[in-house]
Formats: C-alpha cells, sequence, structure tokens
C-alpha cells in the first residue's frame, strides 16, 4: 500500500519494498499514521513520489519468514513428510531441498532442510499487534540472516512463540544447480539438474530421516557430506526442464537447452534407463509436466513459442503442438484436480490458461499481462482447482482465483474497515500480490498446508500464508 508521509523526514537509510517481510523490508511512517486513504501500489506503474512510502499490513498474511542459505538459490522443491494432511494448525514444520548457485563449482551444495516452529508471530487477525514505538525502531535496522542460515525471527518478536528454526544437512555437489525436484512416491529420491549439463539421481533419505529426529539444531556450521549419485546422464548442454510422474513411480523427464527431451524408466536395482530425444521442439525446452493421471503424457514448453503434449509411446512427434505466444514460453504447470486445465508464462510477463479438450492457436480461456517482466513460475494449487500462483521478474509473487468476479457492493462494505482503495486496472481474478523479494526465480505451494507457499530468490526464501485463502 501507499500512504502519504506526514511531518518528519526520511530516515537516512533508503526504504525497501511492500507486502515483505516485516522488520527487514516493511517501510514506516516514523510520524504515526496516516490520515491519508492508503493506495494499492503496483510495481513497474505506479512512481513513487518522495513523500510516500511503501507499508502493508501485517494481518494480511497468516504468517510470514523469510531465510536464507550461505548461496542464493534458483530452484527448490518440498518434500513430502509424515506430519499428516491437510493440516492448518501452528505452528509448522516444513521439509524441503534446495540448491545453490554458489560463486565457485566446488562451493555448491543441495541443502537438505527443516523449518521448525513456524508460527504466526504478529501476522493473522487473532495475534496482537506490536507496539508502533518497536515497529519504527526495527524498521531502521535492516537485519540480515546469519551466516550459518538460522532463520530471521524477527516476525516472532514480542510474541510467546518459540523462535523458528532452520535445520540443515549440506550435500557436496561438483556445479550449481539449476532446478531441482523431489520425487513423489519417494521424497529422499532428487533429480538434480546442474549448470555442467548432467542430471543426477541423488538419495538424501538419510539425511531427511536425521532432520525429522532432531529436536535441536545441533551445530551451526554443519560440513557438506558426499553421497554418490544413483545415476547420472549427460546430455549435450545444460537445461532446467525435470518433473517426476505422480502417476507411474520413478519415471522422470529432462529436457535441455538444445531442444532435446529425455525419458527415464526406472529398472531393477535402482537403476535407470533413459531413453532416445523425443522430436517436437526446435528451441530450448524451458520446462515440462507430467499429465496428473495419465502415466505415458507430458507436456513441455520451448523457446520456440509453442506447447508440446507428448505420448511416450510415441518419441518421433509430438501429439499436440500450439503456437502459444509470441515469445519464448518460459513455464507451465498441470493442475492437478482438473486434469484437463493447463497453464502457461511467457518471457513478456503474460500468463495463459488453456483446455486440452480444445486445445490450438489463441484457444487459451484466460488471460492476464500483470506481470510487468518475464513469468519466472507458475503453479496451480493443490487444494482449489480454480486457483494458482506466479511470480516473476518484476519481483512479484501473485495468487489468481480464476473463480472471482468483482463485487462493488462488497468492496463498498470492506472499505470502512481500513483497506486499500482499488484500482479499477486491478484485475478481479487477482487475490493476493506478495513482494519485496529481489529476483524472484520460482514459488511452490505446500501440499500438505492448504495456502502455504515458499519463494526463492536473489536474496533468500519467503515462506509466507495469505489470510484470505
Amino acid at each position: 500500500m501507499r500512504n502519504p508521509k506526514k511531518g518528519k523526514s526520511k530516515a537516512s537509510k533508503p526504504k525497501a519494498a511492500a507486502a515483505a517481510e516485516a522488520d527487514n523490508l516493511m517501510a514506516v511512517d516514523e510520524a504515526g499514521p496516516s490520515s491519508g486513504v492508503p493506495q494499492v501500489w503496483r510495481p513497474g506503474i505506479d512512481p513513487l513520489a518522495d513523500d510516500e512510502e511503501l507499508d502493508y499490513d501485517p494481518t494480511a498474511y497468516d504468517c510470514l519468514h523469510k531465510f536464507s542459505l550461505e548461496w542464493p538459490c534458483l530452484s527448490f522443491d518440498i518434500v513430502r513428510d509424515e506430519l499428516g494432511a491437510p493440516r492448518s494448525t501452528f505452528p509448522h514444520t516444513v521439509f524441503m531441498l534446495a540448491g545453490t548457485q554458489a560463486a565457485s563449482a566446488r562451493q555448491n551444495c543441495l541443502a537438505v532442510l527443516k523449518l521448525a516452529q513456524l508460527g504466526q508471530g504478529r501476522h493473522g487477525k487473532k495475534q496482537p499487534a506490536k507496539k508502533q514505538a518497536a515497529d519504527e525502531s526495527d524498521a531502521d535496522e535492516d537485519s540480515d540472516s546469519s551466516d550459518d542460515g538460522s532463520m530471521d525471527d524477527s516476525d516472532d518478536e514480542d510474541s510467546k512463540e518459540p523462535p523458528a528454526r532452520l535445520h540443515h544437512r549440506l550435500v557436496s555437489q561438483p556445479c550449481g544447480i539449476n532446478r531441482v525436484r523431489s520425487c513423489p512416491q519417494q521424497p529422499g529420491l532428487a533429480a538434480l539438474w546442474g549448470d555442467s549439463g548432467s542430471v543426477r539421481l541423488l538419495d538424501v533419505s538419510e539425511q531427511l530421516r536425521q532432520l525429522a529426529g532432531e529436536e535441536e539444531v545441533v551445530s551451526k556450521v554443519a560440513s557438506k557430506a558426499q553421497v554418490n549419485p544413483l545415476q547420472t546422464h549427460a546430455h549435450t548442454t545444460e537445461g532446467f526442464a525435470v518433473d517426476w510422474s505422480r502417476v507411474k513411480a520413478g519415471r522422470l523427464a529432462t529436457g535441455d537447452c538444445r531442444k532435446h527431451i529425455h525419458v527415464w524408466e526406472p529398472q531393477e536395482a535402482g537403476r535407470w534407463q533413459v531413453s532416445s530425444p523425443y522430436n517436437g521442439h526446435s528451441g530450448s525446452v524451458e520446462d515440462l509436466q507430467w499429465s496428473p493421471s495419465e502415466e505415458s503424457v507430458f507436456a513441455s514448453c520451448s523457446a520456440d513459442r509453442s506447447i508440446c503434449v507428448f505420448d511416450t509411446r510415441e518419441r518421433s512427434k509430438a501429439m499436440l503442438q500450439v503456437s502459444a505466444a509470441s515469445c519464448d514460453v518460459n513455464v507451465l504447470s498441470w493442475n492437478r484436480l482438473v486434469g484437463y486445465m493447463l497453464a502457461s508464462g511467457d518471457d513478456e510477463g503474460g500468463l495463459r490458461v488453456w483446455d486440452l479438450r480444445a486445445f490450438k492457436e489463441g484457444g487459451f480461456v484466460s488471460q492476464f499481462n500483470f506481470h510487468r517482466s518475464h513469468v519466472t513460475s507458475v503453479e496451480w494449487s493443490p487444494y482449489e482447482s480454480s486457483m494458482l500462483a506466479t511470480t516473476g521478474g518484476d519481483n512479484q509473487a501473485l495468487v489468481w482465483d480464476l473463480a472471482l468476479e468483482r463485487d462493488p457492493e462488497e468492496e463498498a462494505a470492506l472499505a470502512p474497515q481500513g483497506n486499500a482503495a482499488l484500482q479499477e486496472a486491478l484485475p478481479s481474478q487477482l487475490l493476493f500480490v506478495h513482494a519485496g523479494q529481489a529476483d524472484i526465480k520460482e514459488l511452490h505451494w505446500h501440499g500438505q498446508i492448504p495456502g502455504l507457499l515458499l519463494t526463492t530468490a536473489a536474496d533468500g526464501f519467503n515462506l509466507f500464508r495469505p489470510s484470505n485463502l
């Protein structure tokens, strides 16, 4: 939100972006609450005047945490656990894998993480608000994550909750990790796309087992373990596209920047048979997704501006191929709850939703151009069939609900509660905007905690749950 300022001059440190971690990223009016009406501020569209600053309402989140590792991570994946689903009671525990992009190849690792005691802090309508004086003091202090990767617990300050904890095990890697995915049926089995041009399969079940039984952080500096890969396959160049089948256990597909797609078939004795390349794309394969219901079908998107649907029984050509944008198609996601719905994000910020029952050029059923830069991630909600989330190069993470329609009467009724005035240009399907991170690369919904989202960016991770989901 954008608030007109009053009275006192700005602090010497620059203020940061809206809807971000409270004490580190929130800009606070030092003169106290503004008498002006807050306005929604849109990155890349609305200017920020010298007498204005960015603010956010903590009640917009049920929880909001941030943490970082020694090196930034292009990719991560949430690991399915044995704590039950669906679950909603705080505090939460989350297991995940993250692959680093270090300054030199030998410094890279696969981080196996457990985030424990994730409470609400000062977020959520049921939580007591922080004192105004504490807000103003903390906002002028930039707090960085500690060198051991421990979580920033500023949001739990002044609450009765124990601080959030970051437990970790590090597995040494020979190169930077472009993409990491955990096998749905065997969560300890991870596929790692390396920037050296090879895909490595690792079993980190032992590291996950150790973390599951760990109540206290045992060491601030964890040594890197050496885990031999179960199998390695060298593509002709590096890539980013990788996905495990949710229908057939152990089946994997990988795609590279030279248009080649390979399918990995599980064999006996913990090995995989890697297919010859599938033909269809003429440019870099940017992303791919297996069908949520058919074991032989997967979809892929490419820098050749197309989306292809393949059947593993026919490698020579795609079963369907559609020109999906006027630029590179960067990412796609297959709806697990409605098997004929596909979403794609392109290099010009466009989000398109496709009905595979009528899949043809220009046949998208919805289109949104709210992102002001390229779309970096898209994923359907695992609990709401009409809901999906996107991230973009404009440093925004957006939550969409295709079932929403604008209701002027409801907006008018909620206005006295202090809500920001809505811009007419905002799409009615736009449900939530999260900002405050730099260069967001990937987003995932938690498959066992409805509404919980995680994002990774150049400056670390955010974990949050919007209060309106």
